[in-house]
């Protein structure tokens, strides 16, 4: 486990693997931006690493909390605090925050962030595929099951789970198998780790069965353009990197932890430093 001292206020992001975040490069720009005198870190920490690292940060007051990534979104949910009911409503977290009184507080920010760049379209009526049932999956789904949608198919490799998650979402639709043609849907958003650089799988889906306008929209965000999206970008459909959802999210945290805005009149100049 990454073993972090420090005499500034700090916050941080965790996960395995966790090279591959981007999300130091945002808030570090940010707390450049505004001035602040605080830090923000990556720690690797395993799955066997958690309960003692989350033990470790409740400690230490300079710590004002982390970002979550893969796989741990669904295992800090019984190690922190859920006033916000979390659990029972999207049951992952990506966000630990130190409250006032010292106790540490999940909340999900990943539902907000993959909503922003949609806010300007009409998805009313509309029928969505989520490619994943993991906790970013969890996170969409319950933004999706806010809007005024059609039908939401899960592509996963247990139907089971996915069917779970659509009732739980309160969303009508089905599974589909990851290696069944995708349905003709007029979103499909890619809420798994596939295609990511260093993963150990591709995702392998012909986009074709969609429709002409339709949405691609991949999560993955390393790299920024992906085999889904560039096959997305040769058909002419619409694609949504994701730089959207990961810069969204975090402008959610930024706040948290800081106690400021994130300065988003920088959206373009810190847009261009994730792309190199």
């Amino acid at each position: 486990m990454t073993s972090t001292t420090s005499k500034r206020p700090y916050a941080e992001v965790i996960g395995d693997p966790i090279n591959q975040s981007k999300s130091p490069v945002i808030h570090g720009f940010w707390l450049d931006k505004l001035g602040i005198d605080a830090d923000y870190k990556i720690a690797h920490i395993k799955p066997e690493q958690l309960v003692d690292y989350i033990t470790s940060r409740r400690e230490d007051p300079d710590w004002q909390g982390c970002n979550v990534t893969i796989p741990h979104k669904l295992a800090v949910l019984d190690l922190v605090d859920d006033p916000g009911g979390v659990k029972d409503s999207i049951g992952a977290m990506n966000t630990i925050i130190r409250g006032e009184d010292g106790k540490l507080i999940g909340t999900n920010t990943d539902a907000g962030g993959f909503y922003t760049p949609l806010s300007n379209s009409d998805l009313a009526g509309a029928d969505i595929c989520v490619i994943g049932n993991g906790g970013a999956a969890r996170a969409i789904l319950f933004a999706l099951s806010r809007l005024d949608v059609d039908d939401v198919y899960i592509m996963a490799r247990n139907p089971l789970k996915s069917i779970g998650l659509l009732s739980q979402f309160g969303l009508k639709g089905g599974c589909v198998q990851m290696d069944a043609e995708v349905p003709p849907v007029q979103l499909l958003v890619n809420a798994s780790p596939l295609g990511m650089k260093g993963a150990k799988e591709t995702l392998d889906i012909d986009l074709t069965p969609l429709p002409d306008g339709a949405i691609v929209y991949d999560i993955v965000y390393n790299p920024l353009i992906t085999p889904l999206l560039e096959q997305a970008k040769s058909r002419g459909l619409n694609v949504i990197d994701g730089l959207g959802m990961l810069i969204g999210q975090a402008d959610l945290a930024f706040e948290l932890f800081f106690g400021k805005p994130a300065p988003r009149k920088y959206d373009k100049e810190l847009r261009k430093l994730l792309a190199k």
